[in-house]
């Protein structure tokens, strides 16, 4: 089964929803722990340094990009931009590709 490009884009859109519902408490908890105290930062620095706090850092990092990506396309629908099949395909697209470099660039960023 093969899915439209714009369905990908708001299945997408939709999944980075529900994973920041976790994802910023867990941002909050590091920039909490990182202020309290030098202790803090360390440790929150150390998470983030080991491999799966890496990994979850740049999953929420990447997720927050395209939900905003995702969003600033629907607010130019709202607005009357895109609204016809082709501008649909085409905005769901670029939305792809720019999440896409956005998580490669994050990647080359923290690794």
């Amino acid at each position: 089964m093969s899915f439209p490009v714009t369905a990908i884009s708001s299945i997408l859109h939709r999944i980075t929803g529900v994973f920041l519902v976790i994802g910023i408490p867990v941002l909050l908890w590091m920039l909490g722990k990182s202020l309290a105290s030098e202790q803090g930062f360390n440790e929150a620095s150390s998470f983030v340094a080991a491999g799966f706090g890496k990994l979850l850092f740049w999953a929420i990092l990447s997720s927050i990009g395209f939900h905003i990506i995702a969003g600033l396309r629907h607010l130019l629908m709202d607005a009357g931009i895109g609204e016809s099949l082709e501008g649909g395909m085409r905005g769901a697209t670029i939305v792809l590709v720019l999440g896409v470099l956005l998580a490669i660039g994050l990647g080359v960023w923290l690794w």
